[in-house]
């Protein structure tokens, strides 16, 4: 068995005469949080839609979690969770009817749902929430609910999509040690974020530029390489370097 949980070779998406995604290759090891960065319309949503098997690749190679994107995504989709960047749990619902809806549909007996959805809930300080609407919660509670719905069933990859975007910093906090926490259990985590300081909490980061992967390294590689003291500073470099490639 490979000890990779990713392995893109090429990978190219092409609509028309456009290339939203230009032959990308990188691997990611299991248990890895391996950030996917890039600006607006840089390709990493159509990147990542391919590698969750809900979009096929115009050209090259990829699997995940083993299985490939073109023959087998089913059994892709049964192997990772996904948590987008729009909340996706339903709000008229409660925290436990949540629960157990998702783990329906992961296919998990309802012992295991109780059992593991009662875990959960302690885990989150959710206790006194339990019955509460799910709409009823702030949006930060909302956001670790929903990644820790998205790891419930147990998966081997896990897929966010901005998973921070509008909470407080000290929520994007306890959100990271919430991943974290998955990581340690054996869980890949391949995020894309826009905040450069969560971009530094990942084992290594790949930045998109035009829908081609521009640079691929751990943070503090990635800033000896660009003589740069912030992530930030590494990304506006390529931006920069992309602008002038342009003109």
């Amino acid at each position: 068995m490979s000890n990779k949980a990713i392995i893109c070779q090429d990978l190219t998406k092409q609509f028309g005469a456009f290339k939203a995604v230009d032959h990308i290759s990188f691997e990611v090891e299991q248990g890895e949080i391996f950030g996917f960065l890039g600006a607006n319309g840089a390709g990493k949503t159509t990147a990542m839609r391919m590698l969750c098997g809900l979009s096929f690749p115009t050209s090259g190679k990829a699997t995940v979690a083993g299985f490939d994107v073109y023959h087998q995504q089913e059994k892709i989709k049964a192997n990772i969770g996904y948590m987008s960047q729009k909340f996706s749990l339903y709000e008229n619902l409660t925290v436990t009817e949540n629960i157990e809806f998702y783990g329906g549909v992961y296919g998990l007996s309802r012992t295991e749902i109780k059992k593991r959805g009662g875990d959960m809930i302690d885990m989150l300080g959710l206790s006194q929430s339990a019955k509460k609407l799910v709409g009823e919660l702030p949006l930060g509670w909302k956001q670790k609910l929903s990644f820790s719905v998205a790891i419930f069933h147990r998966p081997k990859i896990v897929f966010l999509d901005e998973p921070t975007g509008g909470v407080d910093p000290l929520t994007r906090r306890q959100f990271w040690d919430l991943i974290y926490s998955a990581a340690a259990d054996g869980i890949t985590v391949f995020v894309t974020t826009h905040y450069m300081d969560e971009a530094e909490y990942c084992n290594r980061i790949s930045i998109m530029v035009d829908g081609r992967v521009e640079a691929l390294d751990t943070p503090t590689q990635l800033k000896h390489s660009f003589q740069a003291q912030t992530m930030d500073e590494v990304f506006y470099q390529l931006a920069r370097r992309a602008q002038r490639t342009a003109d």
